[in-house]
C-alpha cells in the first residue's frame, strides 16, 4: 500500500490511503501509536503509549476524528462535537467511564487521548458466541450498568442522557466489568427540550425519533440492548419498537419469568410505563436476583446440600432466614443477627440455643455489648438494649430510619449511624440521645472511636471526623461513590473502601489524602490491618493485600464470587468469606489459599475468631464454628 507522509506543525501524521493512522507515528511528541484499536464512521481509536513516562509502559487509548466535511457551517459543527464530548468527559468521574487525559485538534483532525480499555465490547461478545449467554452474566452487566446511568442521570451541575445504549458501546474489561464507551451523542438533559433526531435504530426509544430524550429512553436503550444479549436477535434487523412480537422466552427458554418482566417493562412504547431511574431498574434487578438465586456461583448451588470441605465444621444452628451480619462472641456466647428479624444467642461451644429476640425489621449489623446488656441495630429503625444473660428488653431508641451501621460503645455511649443521614449517640445506660449530627447521605459505615474523635463515611460519598461534642473536624469529598466501609486507625493514619473501587489512605489529623490504591470494582469490605499491610475484600472477586505506607499492592487471591465482607486476622492467617459461599483461608503473608469451607449460600457478614474457634453466618441460614 502507498504510504503518504506530511508534516502538520508538532504533529507528524504518517497515513494510509484509507486515512488511518500507520503503527510508529508520533502525536505532539507525546503519543506514540502502537496499532488500531477499531475504526467507525468519521473516528478511529489507536493504541498508544504515553512517551511522558519512559520508564513504565503507559498505553492510552487516541481517539481519532477525520473532519472531511466541505460545507463550513457543517465542518465547525463537527468539531464543536467533538469537543463537546471531550468537555464531557472531562467533568465526569465514574469506575465505568474511561478517563480523559488529552485534547488537541490539528487542521482536519482533531484528537482525544483517554484511557485504554483492554477488552472487547458486547457486540464481540455476542459473535463470538456460539450459543446464548448465561442470564446470570447478563443481569450482572446489567446491574453495572445500571450503576452508570444512575450516575449520569444524577451528574451534577446538570445530568447527561446517553443516548446511544447498545451492545457496541459497552465494553468488558479484564476484570470482566462494564464500561461505558462513545460518549459522542450524550447530551446535557434539560427537561422539555427538544433535539435533533438521534441514536441507533432497533435501540432507541420512540421519543428519542422525535427529538425527546430522558432519563426512561435510556432505561429503554437498556432494555433493548438485554433483549439482544439473551437472544442474539439484533433489533437493527426488526421492524421498530416490535419487541412484544419476540418475547424473550420464546426465543431462549433459559431466561427466567423474572428476568422477561423486567427487561419488558424497561421497553414499554411510553416512557410512564417504563422504569422511571436507573436505580429502580437496579433494584428490580437485584430483587429478582435473590429471588431466582441467579448471581450465586453454579459450584455453591450444586454444592449446598453436601457441601465438599477441606475442614470440618466444630458446630452448626440453623434459623429461620439468611444470616448476613457478623456475629459477636462475649464470655462463651454468640451473638448474632439474622434477616428472620431476631437476634439470637448461641453457646460458643456447642451451638445451643440460649435464647432469641424479634425487632421488626431484617439485622444486617454486628451487635455490641458491655458485658451486661447487648445492643442490636435493626432495619425497622430502632436499636435494642438487651440483658445479655436472658434477652430481655432494657430499652428502646427510635431513629429516623433502617440502621444497617453497627453500634459502638465508647464512654458510656452507643454511636451509630442510620440511613436517616444522622450519626446518633445515645446513652448506653437508658437509650437517651445525647446527640445526634445530620451529614449529607445514609450512614451505613460503622464509626471508629479513637480518643475524642469519630470517624464515619456515608453513602452521598463524604467522610467524616467529629469530636465527642458533635462539633466538624474536618470532612474528606474526594471519593466519587458512597463509602460503606469501616475505617481503621494505623499509626495516624486512617484506612477505608469506597464504592468508587478505591482503597483510600487519609492523614487522620486533618483529613489529608496520602494515596489511593484502585481496585476491580466497588468495595463495602472494611479493611484491617496486620505487619504494615492492608487487607480488604471487592467486588471483583479478590482479597487484597495492600502495603500501608505506599499503597502498592502486595498479593491478591482471587475467589469465584464477590467479596462483600471483611477479612479477619488471627496470628498468620487471614480468613474471609465471599459470595461463591465459601470461607477462605489464607497465609497471611503469601496469600496462598490454606484452606477453603464451602456453604449453601452467600458468605456476607465478617468472621468473628474467639477461642481458636471461627464463627460466621451463611446466606443458607446457618450459623457456623469451624476450628482455626
Amino acid at each position: 500500500m502507498k504510504r503518504i507522509t506530511k508534516a502538520l506543525g508538532d504533529i507528524t501524521t504518517e497515513t494510509s490511503q484509507l486515512g488511518q493512522l500507520e503503527p510508529g507515528v508520533t502525536l505532539q511528541d507525546r503519543y506514540l501509536v502502537l496499532a488500531l484499536h477499531g475504526a467507525g464512521g468519521m473516528s478511529s481509536v489507536y493504541r498508544a503509549r504515553d512517551l511522558h513516562f519512559p520508564n513504565v509502559t503507559k498505553t492510552v487509548a487516541v481517539k481519532e476524528m477525520i473532519n472531511m466535511a466541505t460545507d463550513p457551517s457543517m465542518h465547525e459543527m463537527i468539531i464543536r462535537n467533538f469537543e463537546r464530548e471531550a468537555d464531557l468527559l472531562a467533568t465526569l468521574s465514574h469506575p465505568a467511564i474511561p478517563r480523559i487525559y488529552d485534547y488537541f485538534t490539528h487542521e482536519s483532525s482533531s484528537y482525544l487521548v483517554m484511557e485504554f480499555i483492554d477488552g472487547k465490547d458486547l457486540e464481540a461478545v455476542l459473535q463470538e458466541s456460539d450459543d446464548f449467554l448465561p442470564e446470570d452474566q447478563v443481569v450482572k452487566w446489567a446491574i453495572e450498568l445500571c450503576d452508570v446511568l444512575d450516575y449520569l442521570h444524577h451528574h451534577k451541575p446538570q445530568p447527561v442522557i446517553f443516548r446511544d445504549v447498545k451492545p457496541s458501546n459497552i465494553m468488558v474489561d479484564g476484570y470482566d466489568s462494564i464500561r461505558l464507551i462513545d460518549f459522542g451523542i450524550a447530551r446535557i438533559f434539560q427537561p422539555g427540550q427538544k433535539g435533533t433526531m438521534i441514536g441507533t435504530d432497533g435501540y432507541a426509544p420512540p421519543e428519542q425519533y422525535r427529538g425527546e430524550a430522558s432519563p426512561p429512553g435510556d432505561m429503554y436503550a437498556l432494555g433493548a440492548t438485554l433483549h439482544h444479549l439473551l437472544t442474539r436477535r439484533d433489533p437493527r434487523a426488526e421492524p421498530p419498537f416490535s419487541f412484544s412480537e419476540r418475547p424473550i422466552r420464546d426465543i431462549n427458554e433459559n431466561v427466567s419469568p423474572e428476568l422477561e418482566a423486567t427487561i419488558n417493562a424497561a421497553l414499554s412504547y411510553d416512557p410512564a410505563d417504563r422504569f422511571p431511574t436507573a436505580e429502580a431498574m437496579r433494584t428490580s434487578l437485584m430483587a429478582l436476583a435473590q429471588e431466582t438465586g441467579i448471581l450465586v456461583s453454579p459450584r455453591t448451588a450444586a454444592s449446598a446440600g453436601q457441601p465438599r470441605n477441606e475442614i470440618q465444621e466444630v458446630w452448626s444452628f440453623e434459623c429461620e432466614d439468611e444470616v448476613r451480619g457478623s456475629p459477636l462472641v462475649v464470655d462463651g456466647v454468640v451473638y448474632v443477627g439474622c434477616y428472620d428479624n431476631n437476634i439470637y444467642a448461641l453457646d460458643a461451644k456447642t451451638g445451643d440455643f440460649i435464647w432469641k429476640f424479634a425487632t421488626e425489621g431484617g439485622i444486617a449489623s454486628t451487635p455490641a455489648s458491655d458485658g451486661e446488656l447487648v445492643f442490636v441495630a435493626s432495619e425497622d429503625a430502632r436499636m435494642y438494649a438487651l440483658s445479655a444473660d436472658k434477652g430481655t428488653l432494657a430499652w428502646t431508641y427510635y431513629a429516623g430510619g433502617p440502621i444497617r451501621s453497627s453500634p459502638v460503645v465508647s464512654e458510656g455511649h452507643i454511636f451509630v449511624g442510620a440511613d436517616d443521614a444522622r450519626l446518633h449517640v445515645v446513652n448506653m445506660f437508658n437509650g437517651s440521645a445525647a446527640w445526634k449530627q445530620e451529614v449529607a447521605g445514609p450512614i451505613r459505615s460503622t464509626p471508629l472511636i479513637v480518643d475524642d474523635r469519630v470517624y464515619f463515611g456515608c453513602e452521598s460519598s463524604d467522610f467524616y471526623c467529629y469530636d465527642f461534642r458533635g462539633e466538624l473536624k474536618w470532612r474528606f469529598g474526594k471519593a466519587r461513590r458512597g463509602i460503606t466501609s469501616t475505617p481503621i486507625l494505623i499509626e495516624g493514619m486512617l484506612y477505608f473502601g469506597s464504592m468508587d473501587w478505591s482503597l483510600y489512605a487519609l492523614e487522620a489529623e486533618a483529613g489529608w489524602q496520602i494515596w489511593k490504591f484502585r481496585m476491580g470494582r466497588p468495595t463495602i469490605s472494611s479493611p484491617v490491618f496486620s505487619e504494615g499491610r492492608i487487607y480488604t475484600g471487592c467486588a471483583d472477586g479478590r482479597i487484597y493485600a495492600i502495603d500501608s505506607k505506599g499503597g502498592r499492592e502486595i498479593w491478591h487471591f482471587q475467589t469465584e464470587h464477590q467479596v462483600t465482607g471483611s477479612p479477619t486476622i488471627f496470628e498468620d492467617s487471614l480468613f474471609c468469606g465471599s459470595v461463591d459461599g465459601s470461607m477462605y483461608c489464607l497465609d497471611m503473608r503469601s496469600g496462598r489459599k490454606r484452606w477453603q469451607f464451602q456453604t449453601g449460600g452467600p458468605l456476607t457478614g465478617t468472621p468473628t475468631v474467639s477461642d481458636n474457634r471461627i464463627y460466621f453466618g451463611s446466606n443458607d441460614h446457618r450459623v457456623y464454628a469451624l476450628l482455626t
